[in-house]
């Protein structure tokens, strides 16, 4: 069988062709505190410097072994873009939003004109550029963004699932909001060399929502930026956290190539309840690859088998890598990936 470079391989699993073997990717956050000493590129100061965010990016390849490049590290920028106040990151911590900047829905007029480049969501643009520029004939190149519904949330606030129930023409008018700029987002991304992209929703989930809100205020809008997606050739991964079993078959329909579940799924059954969709993930980032330790390179092997077994078609982390997490666990998990065959 043909030998494939990374980005071939993965594009023809994309495409459901036949393949030597599996990618060993991960769709979700990479960053550790052993790559950033490895390479000088700490928090906080690699998401916010382009050049310091693609030189630990890249670090997930040379460093750890995974076989793409991907940024950025957290889920911050875009509510940062619009002026949502945020606690700073350290060098373990990922940056979290503490205050919100939309109430009602004239409170969308301000931002009119906004320009896609700016702030840090432009340097995460321009960090695609630089890892494009170097590793885009090889390696698959993996832009990400937080998902629209996540995103009208840290606008809005904790009141934001109450006023989908309450005031559908709000909700409505947000979502319309928040998607226009997440597909201006990720297609700027895509201009500056994104072959790949992923789509962190964690708070668009229908277990917290039900299906009638998921299929109202969910599925057309992540069915719009899948849609602009495939447009110019990109395969999308979704990723919502928690137990999304139930709702992997709603997920689906909004089109989207792949679906991330995280470690409370069981991954034979998230396998079974879609259709055309492929399942990525999904070992537990905290429990196995994390908080053992490196002691744990055994049973980050076992528990790579039991999800291989499961029919998984990407074998990669269930949510975010925890910032401590041991390089030769997660190297653990990509020889598992290297050495399965479908």
């Amino acid at each position: 069988m043909v030998e494939y470079t990374p980005k071939e391989r993965l594009a023809r699993v994309f495409e459901g062709k036949e393949v030597d073997r599996m990618p060993a990717i991960c769709a979700t956050q990479t960053g550790t505190v052993e790559q950033m000493d490895a390479v000088g590129a700490y928090w906080p100061e690699a998401h916010e410097d382009p050049v310091k965010m693609a030189a630990l990016a890249e670090a997930g390849h040379t460093v750890v072994g995974f076989e793409a490049v991907r940024v950025p590290f957290d889920i911050t920028a875009e509510a940062e873009f619009f002026g949502c106040g945020i606690k700073p990151s350290t060098k373990e911590q990922q940056p979290s939003v503490i205050s919100h900047v939309v109430s009602k829905a004239e409170d969308l007029e301000q931002f009119e004109g906004y320009n896609i480049e700016d702030g840090r969501i432009g340097n995460v643009c321009e960090a695609v550029k630089i890892l494009s520029d170097k590793y885009g004939d090889e390696l698959p190149i993996i832009g990400s963004m937080i998902g629209p519904f996540s995103l009208a949330q840290h606008l809005n606030g904790d009141s934001w699932f109450m006023n989908i129930m309450t005031d559908q023409e709000f909700g409505l008018k947000l979502m319309e909001f928040t998607t226009e700029f997440c597909t201006q987002y990720a297609l700027k991304q895509v201009e500056n060399g994104a072959d790949t992209f992923a789509i962190i929703d964690p708070t668009a989930s229908y277990q917290l929502i039900g299906a009638d809100f998921y299929k109202t205020f969910v599925v057309p809008f992540h069915q719009k930026i899948v849609e602009a997606l495939h447009e110019k050739g990109i395969p999308s991964i979704l990723h919502i956290c928690g137990d999304t079993t139930n709702g992997l078959a709603i997920m689906e329909t909004c089109g989207v190539d792949a679906i991330s579940v995280d470690q409370n799924v069981d991954p034979a059954a998230a396998v079974e309840n879609v259709d055309k969709a492929l399942i990525l993930g999904n070992l537990d980032p905290v429990s196995v690859l994390w908080n053992q330790g490196e002691d744990n390179v055994e049973g980050v092997k076992e528990e790579s088998k039991n999800v291989l077994d499961a029919g998984v078609q990407l074998l990669a982390p269930g949510c975010g890598i925890v910032s401590k997490t041991p390089t030769q666990n997660l190297q653990a998990m990509i020889e598992a990936a290297k050495n399965w065959t479908y």
